[in-house]
């Protein structure tokens, strides 16, 4: 069952998507926080050879605090604007663990 919740993600029981513009290259990495609809994310790794989509990954994994094998990126992963899927957590829980993180 899924659930289209305005702006933020798409989430079904187990499984959240969060749409993203990532900065790559960036001076330092963190979350920036929301620009419109998209979680803004920095990382310091250059956009070649897959490496800035690694760094968004271990990004997310650390701050969400799952392992990083449960985000995935499924949409744009030659794209500064990507859809990523994180597995094993309810839409509340990331909404939560991403509050946390932007405090």
């Amino acid at each position: 069952m899924a659930l289209c919740l305005p702006g933020k993600h798409t989430v079904t029981e187990t499984t959240a998507r969060l749409s993203l513009k990532v900065v790559p290259g960036a001076s330092r990495g963190g979350i920036a926080g929301w620009l419109g609809d998209r979680l803004k994310v920095r990382v310091t790794s250059p956009a070649e050879s897959g490496r800035a989509n690694a760094a968004v990954r271990a990004l997310l994994a650390e701050a969400l605090d799952v392992p990083k094998s449960s985000v995935a990126i499924i949409a744009g992963s030659a794209s500064p604007r990507k859809i990523v899927e994180v597995r094993s957590l309810s839409e509340s829980e990331l909404r939560a663990r991403l509050s946390r993180q932007m405090a």
